[in-house]
């Protein structure tokens, strides 16, 4: 589930879990969405090429882009 909490408070659920934003986040998730059912592309490969066209496109987005990658905490349920 991705949620989005926007400036007023208010929790909006994403349904295609791809989000984004500031100046560039239309061309972001367009080309995040455009990528998302290649299997072979990490979630992190993604958002950096995704990064890097709205860079292109938009001139109030630069291509200075810092990524960290949060690592997934399996519960002990799914290691039944």
């Amino acid at each position: 589930m991705t949620i989005l909490l926007d400036g007023s408070g208010n929790c909006i659920e994403i349904e295609d879990g791809v989000v984004a934003i500031g100046s560039g986040s239309l061309y972001a998730t367009a080309a995040a969405r455009g990528m998302i059912d290649n299997q072979k592309l990490t979630a992190e490969e993604i958002a950096r090429r995704s990064m890097k066209i709205a860079a292109d496109l938009c001139i109030y987005t630069n291509h200075n882009v810092r990524c960290e990658v949060l690592e997934a905490k399996q519960s002990e349920e799914a290691l039944d």
